[in-house]
């Protein structure tokens, strides 16, 4: 019999029946063997710009995805095939859709970079009915959908406000803005994500342009009519960046056990739980704490390694029980921690550009990718789509500008996830020549810096001629033509 604990005795449990193919399938994918088999099993492409958006059915048959060009797809993943696709009605990139549960997957909400938020309902025999819910002047970011709930869900955007929406009714019910707590000069912030807790549908997260994750009770929050701003009942923030004004936040998740995932622009990852609360420690939101005022507090689990900087990213657990933290990056890989301690595991290549999203499969061990490629990345378990993928030495170094962004950045540059200009060009060349989108993986922080160094070099010799390397290096690339000019 294999010792104790290894993965050859769960396969020996489950062949003699001690172990179930359930419980056996859910260790395998909580265990550092299931991070290092994956590898990239499909490519979706259909979309003509860059995917802003990805997400599952609830049973996982269909994957939705939102793009630049403002349509629409649903997949039969597995077939690797489009099941249908369809023009949203948005006149910007589509930001961000969302299957509403309990509709027979005939039921979407969308949002875009034209400030509107629309409801589709797929009728039988193809046609698609669309309601527009608002139009606002900027962006809308994100959508919340209440678990559970095939009419409500909530919304925010760069106007700093937070919509409840009703589709019984087609009701829009603007809740509150969310006020600056830095800047006493500016109203509102920006807002950037927005999420639910799947414990109690009655508390929700939102986050944007500065360092505060904002948690509310939809039930204490509206009851005063004279204050046009909701009232948190909890902030969350590292200690070290409170009161700092130097950060935002991109991209939120809730577990099933009620922790939180918060993204920062310029730090790193985050997971909050009750006990990281300001109030909850008796901290001033919005002053700078000294440093015996932090002694005793607990301080959150951080994930660091990743870039976000350029563009609005999500973040998102991995595992059945939640036991992994996944985040695209600036660079174009997809990086996965193991939540308990925050070992950065596995660097996977996944885009030419950026990864912006990364989606698990609601019950298999299987995660969509995208971002500024128009393809979409299904990664599973096994051997890649391509077994002469190159290795990780072999693979192009990432764009040294990416790399080169510093902290004092314009913080309009990384907070437009709209600022890609739609593909011209056939998605299917766009992906052709992209090898090294594959299967791998980790190197050493010293190993990447030798190879970012050397590709530097041999890209320039003279710093003064950087704007001319830049040059030649998209002229090289040939078919990129997904961003703007830098």
């Amino acid at each position: 019999m294999p010792a104790e604990g290894t993965r050859m005795a769960g396969l020996w449990e489950r062949e003699v029946g001690r172990l179930q193919p359930k419980r056996f399938a859910n260790a395998f994918m909580a265990s550092r063997d299931f991070v290092q088999s994956l590898g990239i099993q499909k490519r979706l492409r259909e979309h003509r710009g860059c995917v802003n958006t990805v997400s599952f059915n609830s049973s996982g048959s269909l994957l939705l995805s939102g793009s630049d060009d403002m349509t629409l797809v649903l997949w039969n993943w597995e077939a690797g095939t489009p099941a249908t696709s369809f023009h949203t009605g948005h006149e910007n990139n589509v930001l961000h859709a969302q299957f509403m549960p309990f509709s027979g997957d005939r039921s979407i909400v969308t949002a875009g970079a034209d400030g509107e938020v629309r409801h589709l309902q797929m009728r039988e025999g193809g046609p698609v009915v669309v309601d527009r819910f608002v139009e606002l002047e900027y962006p809308v970011h994100r959508l919340a959908v209440e678990p559970g709930s095939p009419h409500t869900f909530y919304s925010c955007g760069g106007d700093g406000s937070v919509w409840h929406f009703d589709l019984r009714g087609k009701e829009a019910t603007k809740l509150f803005s969310c006020p600056s707590i830095n800047d006493k000069t500016t109203k509102i912030i920006e807002l950037y994500a927005v999420a639910m807790d799947p414990r109690n549908p009655c508390y929700f997260a939102v986050s944007g342009s500065d360092e505060y994750v904002r948690l509310y009770d939809r039930r204490k929050n509206f009851v005063n009519g004279d204050s046009i701003f909701g009232t948190p009942v909890e902030h969350f923030c590292p200690p070290h960046l409170i009161g700092q004004n130097k950060d935002g936040i991109t991209g939120l998740a809730f577990s099933q056990a009620g922790e939180m995932l918060a993204s920062y622009s310029y730090d790193n990852i985050y997971l909050f739980e009750r006990e990281h609360g300001l109030h909850f420690n008796n901290f001033k939101v919005g002053k700078k704490l000294l440093m015996d005022e932090t002694m005793g507090a607990t301080l959150p689990q951080t994930f660091k390694g990743h870039q976000n900087m350029q563009t609005v990213k999500g973040v998102s657990f991995l595992g059945p029980n939640y036991d992994f933290v996944a985040s695209g990056s600036d660079c174009g890989y997809v990086f996965i921690w193991r939540k308990k301690g925050g070992e950065l595991i596995r660097v996977m290549k996944g885009d030419k550009r950026i990864v912006n999203c990364v989606e698990q499969h609601p019950s298999e061990s299987i995660f969509a990718s995208s971002g500024i490629d128009t393809s979409i990345k299904i990664w599973g378990a096994g051997g890649s789509e391509d077994p002469s993928v190159a290795s990780f030495d072999e693979v192009d170094d990432p764009d040294p500008y990416l790399f080169s962004m510093s902290s004092d950045s314009d913080s309009s540059v990384y907070m437009d996830d709209y600022i890609f200009a739609p593909v011209s060009g056939s998605s299917d060349g766009e992906d052709e020549d992209d090898d090294s989108s594959g299967e791998d993986t980790t190197s050493s922080d010293e190993e990447d810096t030798e190879e970012m160094a050397e590709g530097d070099e041999s890209e320039e010799e003279d710093t003064e001629e950087m704007a001319d390397g830049d040059e030649g290096e998209e002229d090289d690339k040939g078919g990129d033509g997904d961003m703007d000019d830098e």
